[in-house]
């Protein structure tokens, strides 16, 4: 079997893995009952836990999926010597 070349080493795709179950811990505690239903109003959607916690969780996971995505490899690739020099 041949080796082949991936875009994203195993340290990127490790650091984008954590970046996802971040995004989804987020909208898992963004997830309630909603405002509309027979008993009354519902004040848990203005919880901290909705509108502030959660969002922070997703966008922290984002901007981890970013990184990860950007992160260096520590591996030194070697330039082709050009001809005639």
């Amino acid at each position: 079997m041949s080796q082949k070349s991936f875009a994203l080493r195993k340290t990127n795709l490790i650091i984008c893995a954590v970046a996802v179950l971040l995004i989804v811990v987020g909208f898992v505690l963004m997830a309630g009952p909603g405002t509309t239903f027979e008993g009354g109003f519902e004040p848990d959607i203005f919880s901290a836990r909705r509108i502030k916690v959660a969002p922070i969780v997703c966008l922290a996971g984002f901007v981890l999926m970013v990184a990860g995505i950007l992160y260096p490899s520590k591996e030194k690739t070697e330039e082709p010597e050009k001809p005639g020099k």
